[in-house]
């Protein structure tokens, strides 16, 4: 079994990823609709299916698919799904759009970023363009029995990340906006890739605090209470390594040396860093990616 009851009506599936438990969810819920937020990588969709098969969930009877953004392990797999799914829609950003109607820019970017992780993500396949819902901010998605997702738009880890809220049970799903919780450790890790842009997630952030959630459902992993505390103390590491990192490019740093500053001051990152290290997908997109995003940055900052 790899799903478990979460809350009323919503379950988690742990997709275990090339057989890695506690990588990333898909979460289904049941209302008088059925929405699936993420679909997760291609390599993953056997494992998803089986889980929808686990609820007692018909594939003909769910009817959206929720991304928080196009990148690989969040959507990659969304194409392979809608063919088991007949009358499912995906909802997604309008920037992402293109890249699931035509994922080879998209596939040819995560090669070159991931390297072998891409592969083990799996190759995406294209979505049809009437089976695609633009998620503008505020929209609503009436599940019935007291279940309607608000989109709500979170750029900074990718200028096309929505969060999903939940009012009436106080739960958001943001994507990668809120960064990668780690059960093992209840730690969160940033996940910060290049092109990042932390002044749009420290705006996304209090956005998401201004909405007072009770729980964060994370894509990277699990459900976590203290939603409101998390998501300060992440705005707080996000300053942290911000400020680390433009101290070391002003010194000339190179960009192991900041990398190696930054997990030596972050506690959290310093205890969770050999456990991450040991998993070829965390230490590629989390150890690596995620601090050259902030040097990126701080190098050429954006107006």
């Amino acid at each position: 079994m790899h799903t478990k009851l979460v809350d009323e009506n919503i379950f988690l599936i742990d997709l275990e990823t090339c057989g890695y438990k506690n990588l990333i969810a898909s979460y289904v819920l049941k209302g008088e609709k059925t929405l699936i937020v993420e679909s997760g990588p291609a390599s993953s969709v056997p494992n998803l299916l089986s889980g929808l098969e686990e609820l007692n969930v018909r594939p003909q009877d769910v009817e959206y698919v929720a991304v928080s953004h196009v990148h690989i392990d969040h959507s990659g797999g969304a194409g392979a799904l809608l063919k088991k799914l007949p009358n499912a829609k995906v909802i997604v950003h309008p920037k992402g759009i293109a890249h699931l109607v035509d994922p080879s820019r998209l596939w040819a970017a995560s090669k070159q970023a991931l390297g072998d992780v891409a592969e083990m993500f799996g190759k995406p396949e294209p979505v049809p363009e009437n089976r695609i819902i633009s998620a503008l901010e505020n929209v609503g998605i009436n599940l019935g029995n007291g279940l309607t997702l608000r989109v709500v738009e979170t750029p900074g880890h990718a200028s096309h990340n929505v969060a999903y809220y939940e009012q009436s049970s106080g739960i958001v799903f943001p994507g990668d906006s809120a960064g990668v919780y780690l059960p093992e450790f209840d730690a969160v890790f940033p996940t910060t890739p290049p092109p990042f842009r932390p002044d749009f997630a420290l705006v996304s952030l209090e956005k998401l605090i201004r909405l007072n959630p009770n729980f964060l459902y994370y894509s990277h992993f699990g459900k976590v209470p203290n939603a409101v505390k998390r998501l300060r103390d992440y705005d707080v590491q996000i300053k942290t390594w911000l400020s680390i990192v433009q101290e070391g490019v002003k010194r000339g740093e190179k960009n192991e040396d900041i990398r190696e500053n930054i997990f030596e001051i972050d506690e959290t990152i310093r205890n969770t860093l050999p456990e991450l290290m040991k998993n070829p997908i965390h230490r590629k997109i989390l150890v690596e990616n995620s601090v050259d995003g902030f040097i990126d940055f701080s190098k050429n900052p954006q107006i």
